[in-house]
């Protein structure tokens, strides 16, 4: 798995993920969320259109992220969920939850 972040002004990050988001990978993805709010980016796009495979344990790091980023004051929304991320989201009822979004500047219009 890739992962980059960029940070955007407003406090801002946009995190991007590439390959398979699993049990092996959650903990990156999970360290990457928690590495842009200390770096005070409380608010953090995760683009998935590079997930080739979402599974329970990646979904599990992106709710740890959502908790932690709202616990300091932001939120999580993901940007352009790939089709098998966004069924894993559909059939999981997580997509209310989890807001999806076609870019970062729809996502936090402020960034």
């Amino acid at each position: 798995m890739d992962i980059t972040v960029v940070h955007h002004p407003f406090g801002v990050a946009e995190v991007t993920v590439g390959g398979r988001l699993n049990m092996v990978t959650a903990a990156r993805m999970r360290e990457a969320i928690e590495q842009a709010i200390d770096a005070n980016h409380p608010n953090v796009a995760v683009d998935l259109s590079q997930v080739v495979f979402l599974d329970s344990s990646g979904l599990g790091a992106l709710v740890a992220g959502l908790k932690a980023v709202r616990a300091s004051g932001g939120d999580l929304r993901l940007v352009r969920p790939a089709e098998q991320a966004q069924l894993v989201l559909e059939l999981t009822n997580m997509g209310s939850v989890l807001q999806s979004f076609d870019s970062v500047g729809a996502a936090f219009p402020h960034a």
